[in-house]
Formats: structure tokens, sequence, C-alpha cells
């Protein structure tokens, strides 16, 4: 039990706002962007500067809470909350800071990528992130960051050039490969087990202006532009990237009328070459079979990374499964066409995300992130806005998933899984596991992050 005096020295020491429960707009500040999953902290710090998350790392320690931190964004399992503990929110804490020669960025941890985007772009630079700009810096990089940058420039830690963290005891370090590199190592896929990361130094890329967005094809074709797209995506220059998927249709524009609700299968193309060679590179694609919406064409970089935004808005019902697929059989794609074309809601959905190319070149014990000889993350997402959809949404997803999972390479993305028990947690590690164990057990020997996917201190 936390005294009202305690609380309110807690609250004179942050510049920010602390909720509690009886607190006005404590419920807003509590609630995130998963619906499925609903939590009552005892208390919330929203910080604006790295003095209140200092002070609030000491406050929850010294006062035995458990502690969730908070990005800006999305976080499946909703493991960025906690219930009766202390929530380190950092979406107030917004910086960017470009430098346009050298060409880095550097990000505060409650920024989302859109955020970033909106930074970077007058410079002509982008870092590579996800497919939705939504989602917050921290979690996305921290659990490796799969988007559709991947094949030209790697995942997001692979542009991730030092991190500022604020340890379990309150200590304020840089992690870089000259300041604590085993700590660097363990971030770049560790997730948020070993400190608050309060900002991330990135390398920018010169990406602009791409030449991209989705087809759809009517199911009928979905077998012969699953195995074009996996055969292609394998063996096509880096800079043509894009993810195999099943969607319903939304019903509104720019969709045409005629094919709303209409379960298709899709490739959200993101082509980062000569825009001039660009109709050449889609000529083949797009004669593989006849489109029935083709949106694909010269985009900005930051209207590519919200395209999905307005499918996703905060407040809906999400339920995930995930897994590494070093290949793609014949054999799992006929399980992809029994189990795809059930999706159960406009938002569900399932995606196959290449990471190959240049995300092949870093070795699989260069960083925490494992599996670097997997081509494919998978992730099938059961989503409504409408809880009373939560049975069949989960049930599609865990159908689907087990369908599949016999195929997969044994791991999964951690940012792309429910809250599933060590044993999941280690297979998404595999033999980095145990080193890091090691640094958590280095920098975090109490285990004072444990809200997360929980990497539990070396002995």
């Amino acid at each position: 039990m936390l005294s009202d005096t305690s609380v309110q020295e807690f609250r004179a020491l942050l510049r920010g706002p602390l909720f509690t429960p009886a607190d006005p707009g404590y419920d807003e500040a509590r609630a995130i962007y998963n619906a499925m999953i609903d939590k009552r902290p005892a208390l919330i710090a929203q910080c604006v500067d790295v003095a209140d998350v200092i002070a609030a790392v000491n406050f929850g320690r010294d006062s035995g809470l458990d502690i969730a931190i908070r990005g800006g964004g999305h976080n499946g399992p909703g493991l960025g909350t906690v219930e009766g503990g202390l929530v380190i929110d950092l979406k107030l804490m917004k910086g960017i800071r470009v430098d346009p020669e050298a060409r880095t960025v550097q990000v505060q941890g409650g920024c989302t990528w859109s955020d970033v985007d909106h930074a970077t772009h007058p410079f002509g630079l982008s870092v590579p992130c996800g497919i939705i700009s939504s989602t917050g810096v921290g979690g996305l990089t921290l659990g490796g960051g799969v988007g559709h940058l991947t094949r030209r420039f790697g995942l997001t830690i692979d542009n991730l050039l030092a991190v500022d963290m604020v340890l379990g005891d309150g200590r304020f370090v840089t992690a870089s490969p000259d300041q604590h590199p085993d700590l660097f190592w363990a971030v770049r896929g560790g997730g948020g087990n070993f400190g608050v990361v309060t900002s991330f130094l990135f390398q920018g890329r010169p990406v602009s202006t791409v030449y991209a967005g989705p087809i759809f094809w009517e199911l009928k074709h979905a077998p012969t532009v699953f195995r074009y797209w996996r055969d292609l995506i394998l063996s096509d220059p880096e800079d043509l990237g894009g993810f195999f998927g099943f969607h319903i249709v939304p019903p509104g524009p720019p969709f045409p009328e005629e094919h709303h609700m209409k379960t298709m299968c899709v490739v959200d193309w993101c082509y980062t070459g000569d825009l001039a060679k660009a109709e050449a590179v889609f000529k083949p694609i797009r004669s593989v079979a006849p489109a029935a919406i083709d949106f694909c064409g010269p985009i900005p970089m930051p209207a590519m990374n919200s395209m999905f935004d307005a499918l996703y808005p905060p407040g809906l019902q999400w339920y995930w499964n995930a897994d590494f697929f070093t290949e793609v059989s014949d054999e799992a794609i006929e399980q992809h066409l029994q189990h795809g074309p059930q999706v159960p809601t406009v938002n569900s959905a399932m995606h196959l995300y290449p990471i190959n190319g240049a995300a092949h070149r870093v070795g699989r014990n260069d960083t925490a992130w494992s599996f670097r000889e997997a081509n494919f993350a998978q992730v099938i997402v059961g989503v409504s806005p409408d809880p009373a959809d939560n049975p069949r949404i989960i049930q599609w997803s865990k159908d689907y998933w087990a369908a599949l999972h016999p195929y997969s390479s044994g791991g999964a993305y951690v940012n792309m899984i429910m809250e599933e028990g060590q044993e999941r947690v280690q297979a998404a590690y595999r033999d980095n596991y145990g080193r890091l164990a090691a640094v958590k057990a280095k920098y975090d020997p109490h285990n004072v992050f444990h809200v997360n996917q929980n990497i539990k201190p070396a002995k």
C-alpha cells in the first residue's frame, strides 16, 4: 500500500503529471492500444525528461512496485501497463534532432514513427521501421524492427548507433559500440529488459519517395501470386521489398465499391531503387495475374508508412500469433490457402514479411536478434473493434498458427507474440539467451524490469 504522503512526495519530484486512480484523466492515461488488455495501475508517471524517468525508476524500485515501461505506441500483449504497479509513460518525451550532414537522427523514447517521418522527410531521409506509423519507436526498435525497408537496409536495430538509458539502480548510461558494448548488444533485440531507453540514435537512410503500395488479387489467383511472390522476394535485388497477406477489402474509399468486403490476397510492395526503372521492374509483377486493385506507384515514404494507420486506430481488440520461417514450402502455402481466406474481420490479417537481404548480412550472434538465417517473419492477428468478436478472432489466429507452426523455424519475433511463457521467450533468442541472461544479471540483477517478454538474470 502506498501512503498519500509518499505519492505526494513522488509527485513533487516530477515535472510531468502523475495519475492515481482518484485523479481526473486516469482512465484516459491508462488506456492502451490493445483494448483486449484492461489493467489498472496504481500510478502512471508521464515523464517529460530523463530526470523524471530517474525519479520514477527509483520510486518504483524502492516502493516494491511492479514497473511497466510504456513508449509511444502499441505492444500487443499490453506489457506497457501493469495491474497495481507503476507505469513509466514516455509519451510526452517527443524530441527529435536530425543531423543532415551525418545523416543521424536522435529520437526520444516517447516518439512514434510518424514523429520520426515528419522530422526526417524534409532532409530526404528515413529510418527503417515498421508498417504502421503510430507504432512506438521504443518498442519496435528494442524488439528488432521489421518493415518496408528491411531487405534494403536491415532491421531497425541494424540502423541503431547508440541509446541513452536509465538502469534499474537509477544510473544513466549511454550504450554504443564504444560504451557498454555488452548492453548495446543486448538492447538490439532484447526488448525492454535492461532499462528505460530515453533516446535512440539512428543512422538515417537516403529514402524519400518510393514506388510502393498494395496490389490486391482475387482469391482464385492466390496460389499463383503467393508462389510467385515467394520466389521473387528470395531472388530479386534488395531494393524491392513487399509483404504478402490476406485481407478483407475495407468498405470505404479509396477502395472501389465493387470490391468492398471481399477477401483477397495482397502484396504491399516497396521499391527503393531508381524511380525511372520502376515501371519496368513492376511489369512482370503486374503480368502474373490480373489485379483487382492496384495502388502501387510513386509515394512519399511517410505516406507509405502511414497507409495502414486508418485501419488500425487505438482501442481495437488484438490477438497475435507469430513465427519465423526459413522457407515457405508449397505444403505450407497450401495451409495458408486454407486458413488465410477465412480471415474473420476487416481488421484481421495474416502478413508474411521478408527479412532477408541486408538483414542477412548481420551474424546471428552479432545482436540479440537470433534468427538471421530466417527469410520470413509471419504474424497472424485477429483484430476487431467489438469485444464480442474475441472468441472467433482468437480461435482463427490460433488455428491458423497451429497449422503453420510445424513448417516454422521454431521461434517468433518478440514484438508479435502475446504473453506465452518463458519457453517461448527462450525460443525467440535460442543460443543468445544465455548471453542475454548474463547481461541482465550485470545491469538489472534484481529484475526490476520484468513486465516484458522477460529474460531472467543469470544466477
